[in-house]
C-alpha cells in the first residue's frame, strides 16, 4: 500500500523562498533606479534613498538607515567611477585632494548621528537645500569663482574619452576646506554628499557640469567608504545586511546605465536633475523638523 507523501515541509519551504526573494527582487529595482539616477547627476542617490528607507522602515535607528543608504551609495560609487573612468571625464588630481578631505568628517558624521538633537538642524537644513534647488533651477549656468587669484589655484584640463576638451582654473586650497564640511554634513545625513559637492564644484570652483559628476562620483567612493566602515564597526548592518546587499545588488546594475545616460544629456539639465534633489531632501528635512 502506497503511503501519502506529506508535502508541507516542501510547501512551506516554498512559502518562505518565495516570501524571501519577492523583497529581495522590489529592494533590488529599487537599487537599480536609485543607482542610474544618481550616477546620473554624481550625487550617489542617498538623497533618494534616506526618505524611502525612512517610509519602508519606520522603526529602524537613524544611525542604521544611514548605514544602509552610505553602503549603498559605496557601491553606487564604485560602480559609477568604474563608468566614469571609461569616460575619461573625473578630474583625479582634484579629486584625490577632495576624497582625502572628506574622510575626518565622514567619519565624525557617522559617529554622532543619533546623538544630537536634530530637530533645528533638519529645518535649518531644509531650507538651506530647498533655496539652493531653486537658484539652480533658475541659474543652472551660474559661475561665481571663488578666490581664483593666489597661490592656491591650479589649471586642469580635461579631455574625455570622445575628444571633447574642458579648462578650468580653481582655488584648490577653498575646495578642500568645503570638502572637509561635505564630508560631515552628507555622512550624518546619510545623503552621500554628492548633492552638495556637484553645486559647490560647478558654481564657485568653475568645474563643468559632466567633470563636476564624474569627479564627485569618485570623491564620493572614498568618503561613502569611510562612513561605511565606521557604521560597521558600530554595529549597525547587523539587521540590515540583507535589505543592504539587495539594494546594492541593483544599484550595481544602475550605475552605468546613469553613466550612459549622462552622455546625452546636456550639462545644465544635469543640474536641474540636481536641483530637483535638492529640493527633494530639502523638503524631507523640513517635514521631518515639522513632525518632532
Amino acid at each position: 500500500m502506497c503511503k501519502g507523501v506529506d508535502l508541507s515541509g516542501t510547501l512551506g519551504l516554498v512559502e518562505s523562498t518565495v516570501a524571501g526573494v519577492v523583497p529581495f527582487i522590489g529592494l533590488a529595482g529599487l537599487g537599480l533606479i536609485v543607482g542610474a539616477y544618481g550616477t546620473l547627476i554624481g550625487a550617489g542617490g542617498g538623497f533618494v534613498l534616506v526618505p524611502l528607507l525612512l517610509i519602508l522602515y519606520p522603526h529602524d535607528a537613524p544611525a542604521q538607515v544611514t548605514a544602509i543608504s552610505l553602503g549603498v551609495v559605496f557601491v553606487n560609487a564604485i560602480s559609477g567611477s568604474l563608468s566614469y573612468f571609461r569616460l575619461k571625464r573625473a578630474d583625479y588630481r582634484t579629486g584625490f585632494w577632495l576624497a582625502g578631505a572628506t574622510l575626518p568628517g565622514a567619519v565624525l558624521g557617522s559617529i554622532v548621528v543619533g546623538s544630537i538633537p536634530k530637530g533645528a538642524f533638519d529645518l535649518m537644513m531644509g531650507a538651506t537645500l530647498l533655496a539652493v534647488g531653486g537658484y539652480l533651477v533658475a541659474q543652472p549656468s551660474a559661475r561665481m569663482p571663488l578666490m581664483v587669484d593666489g597661490p592656491l589655484v591650479v589649471k586642469r584640463t580635461i579631455t574625455d574619452s570622445s575628444g571633447r576638451s574642458y579648462s578650468y582654473r580653481l582655488n584648490l586650497g577653498l575646495a578642500v576646506l568645503f570638502s572637509i564640511v561635505v564630508g560631515f554634513l552628507s555622512s550624518l545625513l546619510g545623503i552621500g554628499g554628492g548633492i552638495i559637492h556637484v553645486p559647490l564644484l560647478t558654481t564657485f570652483f568653475a568645474f563643468p557640469e559632466h567633470v563636476a559628476t564624474a569627479t564627485s562620483h569618485f570623491t564620493l567612493m572614498f568618503m561613502s567608504a569611510a562612513a561605511t566602515a565606521t557604521h560597521a564597526v558600530e554595529g549597525d548592518y547587523l539587521t540590515t545586511y540583507k535589505t543592504t546587499i539587495a539594494l546594492a545588488t541593483g544599484v550595481l546594475v544602475g550605475a552605468p546605465v546613469g553613466a550612459a545616460i549622462s552622455e546625452r544629456v546636456e550639462g545644465h539639465w544635469i543640474v536641474r536633475l540636481l536641483a530637483v534633489a535638492l529640493g527633494v531632501v530639502g523638503l524631507r528635512l523640513l517635514l521631518v523638523a515639522s513632525a518632532l
